[in-house]
């Protein structure tokens, strides 16, 4: 269900969008550009534009920039939202100048410890540009990639501090042991500071095919767990599913060294995640969907919502039924996106 768009919408769209700043009201995330990846990948190209239109009043100029990150102080600037525009610049001058795969190569590593800043969301933005460029290079794809990875680099946060607990054999099972945080106030930024325990899964990997596949499993545990856990905050658990798969989007585009790393920031994200946002008790069980993967994503986009479609969209990457039932508990669960 994957499909190469060929009708030069998402181009469209990104020009439309690159106007934007990566935020609004300096601190929620501008999911467009991540949607409308997802939907021309899908194969709705004809949507983008309409799903753009009520998206629209979500929208923020560009930010005005500050000063030029440099290769001698771009540790400084680093994870400073007031530098957004400036980091963006920073990326658009060096994927003018080196090959985008080597760009990345060099920054996924300096970028990876602080993938837990904007909710996750920049490394996601990345994840969404980089199979967007692994289907077709250009211009507005190669922007794409330096606004996605300029934002992750202000928004760069690491954790640390946080005790390793006994894991279990599986993600799934992993997943279930992670313990809530005892005091779960405040948004994403708050919570975060608070997690103090995971547990240590897939913390012996080093081999790169053994991360990939891993990666994988907890792509499709996370997003399983969604259909019975994600009342616990419905919008927020998303990205315990979201972030890995973005993560695990880009492996390919990377040296096989980074696969194991990126395996343990993703895990850690994850598990964060669940943490931040336990609910006590589990929907008992959750009915096999009786919709195809194609009238799933269509409920998706008549839904709105834009956690909704990329959940969705991970869910048609996993692509069985348990993923289907929690991207159509999204719908169930979420406020659907109207026009203002």
């Amino acid at each position: 269900m994957d499909t190469h768009d060929t009708t030069g919408t998402l181009e469209e769209a990104l020009e439309r969008l690159h106007a934007s700043g990566p935020e609004r009201l300096g601190r929620l995330t501008n999911h467009a550009p991540m949607v409308v990846e997802a939907l021309t990948a899908r194969g709705r190209a004809d949507a983008v534009h309409r799903w753009l239109d009520l998206y629209r009043n979500k929208l923020e100029d560009f930010p005005a920039p500050l000063a030029p990150v440099t290769d001698a102080d771009w540790r400084e600037a680093l994870g400073d939202p007031r530098r957004a525009a400036d980091w963006i610049a920073h990326f658009t001058r060096a994927l003018t100048e080196r090959p985008w795969r080597e760009v990345l190569s060099v920054w996924w590593p300096r970028l990876l410890p602080g993938m837990y800043g904007g909710s996750t969301h920049p490394v996601i933005r990345v994840g969404h540009a980089v199979r967007a460029l692994e289907a077709g290079e250009n211009a507005p794809r190669l922007a794409e990639l330096a606004h996605g990875l300029g934002y992750w680099a202000a928004r760069h946060r690491p954790v640390s501090g946080v005790e390793p607990l006994p894991a279990a054999p599986d993600a799934a099972r992993s997943l279930d042991a992670v313990p809530p945080i005892d005091d779960p106030r405040g948004g994403f930024p708050d919570r975060l500071t608070a997690v103090r325990r995971l547990p240590l899964w897939a913390g012996d990997v080093s081999d790169p095919d053994t991360a990939r596949a891993r990666l994988t499993e907890l792509v499709r545990a996370a997003t399983h767990r969604y259909a019975t856990h994600g009342h616990g905050q419905e919008i927020m658990l998303v990205h315990a599913a979201t972030a890995p798969n973005a993560v695990l989007r880009t492996l390919a585009s990377l040296p096989r060294e980074l696969w194991a790393p990126s395996l343990h920031a993703a895990w850690t994200a994850s598990a964060a995640v669940t943490a931040m946002y336990a609910t006590a008790e589990p929907v008992a069980a959750v009915p096999a969907p009786d919709r195809t993967p194609e009238e799933v994503l269509e409920a998706a986009l008549a839904h709105g919502d834009e956690h909704v479609i990329k959940l969705t969209d991970t869910a048609l990457d996993v692509g069985d039924e348990r993923a289907l039932a929690a991207a159509l508990r999204a719908v169930e669960l979420s406020e659907p996106l109207v026009p203002n």
